[in-house]
């Protein structure tokens, strides 16, 4: 990893952050966190009861037109702060009795919060460490963070390049993120839960449902049933809801409608997929179907 000519992230843009020069991402050598809190809407094997110490970093690698966090990750909104000041995060929100350490769209900081976990656990951070990403990913980076991160939790977002790179700007987002999941899988393996049902290391693949775009649904659930281990955990998202540019595009300036809806049940219904959380539509995130054990 290396923030001189930067390569953190796979659209390897070169600029030498360390002088403040900033990439797509829009992120110097400064850590620009938005927001830090106990989150209890998570998947429910993530908040439980106790909640998840969620830390938002400011700013992202892709450009979504719908992205419901548009503010920090586009528009850039938070506060810089230091190693050292992100390391007490973590153990704040662990002495606050959080089932784990969540951090959403890490990807920009990977050097920064590698360096803080170190620092953290040096003091005595010892829960999970979930890496919550959009999936778009150097392998390369990811092994840098082997043995610090215990739950994966990527979104696998668009099979066709050609919507990755309408709602994204981003031309290889398929190939890249499957590539990312399967190392992400290599290093923390199948899911595994304590005796409360909450996870404590694996992998939980996200997809959100974009309305008038089923079939790429389709396609991203059947590649991870042919793909990936039997036993993998998907989590589909019915949350959608036009926002920040997505209400001057036609197709996606609508929420999800029944009829598409339960296209996508019913296809997850057909592939057998055994392990997982569906949301109920018109739902938002703290309400998903619980584990619904396709496969039995």
């Amino acid at each position: 990893m290396n923030l001189q000519s930067c390569n953190i992230c796979p659209r390897n843009c070169g600029v030498n952050r360390l002088n403040g020069d900033k990439g797509m991402c829009l992120c110097n050598d400064k850590i620009k966190v938005a927001l830090a809190s106990v989150h209890n809407y998570e998947e429910p094997c993530i908040s439980g009861k106790n909640g998840s110490g969620t830390v938002f970093f400011s700013n992202c690698n892709l450009k979504c037109i719908y992205c419901q966090n548009y503010e920090i990750s586009q528009l850039s909104k938070g506060k810089e702060i230091t190693v050292e000041e992100l390391s007490q995060i973590f153990l704040n929100e662990q002495n606050e009795g959080v089932n784990n350490i969540n951090l959403v769209t890490p990807t920009m900081y990977a050097v920064q919060i590698l360096q803080a976990l170190k620092l953290a656990k040096s003091k005595g951070l010892n829960i999970p460490i979930i890496y919550n990403t959009n999936g778009y990913e150097n392998v390369e980076t990811l092994r840098e963070l082997e043995g610090y991160i215990d739950i994966y939790l990527p979104d696998l977002k668009y099979y066709s390049n050609e919507i990755s790179k309408k709602y994204s700007k981003v031309e290889n987002y398929f190939e890249v993120a499957t590539k990312a999941i399967q190392e992400m899988i290599r290093q923390v393996g199948a899911p595994v839960f304590n005796e409360k049902g909450i996870i404590q290391k694996g992998v939980i693949i996200r997809h959100l449902v974009l309305p008038n775009h089923i079939q790429n649904s389709k396609h991203i659930l059947k590649w991870i049933k042919e793909n990936l281990p039997e036993d993998i955990y998907v989590s589909v998202m019915a949350q959608y809801f036009p926002t920040y540019n997505a209400k001057n595009d036609s197709l996606i300036n609508r929420k999800l409608n029944q009829k598409e809806y339960k296209q996508i049940e019913n296809y997850l219904y057909t592939l057998n997929l055994k392990n997982g959380y569906i949301q109920e539509l018109g739902k938002h995130e703290e309400e998903y179907v619980p584990n619904f054990n396709l496969g039995e």
